[in-house]
């Protein structure tokens, strides 16, 4: 890329490729410079780099190219860098009991890291 107008002739013109992959026993479909959000990984830092090797499933956006791994594709890879760790909106959790006038509210926040994926090579 050389100039501005090569860089969005880049990214019109080429195949996304997506990718299912697990992280903290949950799954999730990703695309190149997609933002997800998971449960906070508490080892990582803003800006730190992250390999994830659990990738299920490879294919393009027109769903001609798809490589599906049995369980997993040893040869693929997915690169995420930490953007932000953050809490998550506040819920609200109540117990209940009925006939019993037993009710308790609290409320709870999770803690989230965000990923932005950097790239997909398989």
């Amino acid at each position: 890329m050389h100039n501005l107008y090569d860089l969005f002739y880049y990214l019109e013109y080429r195949k996304l490729m997506y990718a299912v992959i697990e992280t903290q026993w949950h799954q999730y479909i990703v695309q190149e410079w997609s933002e997800i959000v998971l449960d906070r990984f508490p080892d990582l830092k803003e800006w730190d780099t992250v390999e994830i090797d659990n990738v299920y499933c490879l294919f393009d956006e027109d769903g001609k190219n798809v490589s599906v791994g049995a369980p997993t594709l040893a040869w693929a890879k997915v690169t995420a860098s930490v953007v932000a760790n953050q809490r998550g909106d506040k819920i609200r959790v109540m117990k209940f009991q009925s006939k019993k006038r037993y009710q308790r509210v609290f409320w709870h926040r999770s803690y989230q890291t965000i990923l932005k994926i950097e790239k997909i090579s398989g």
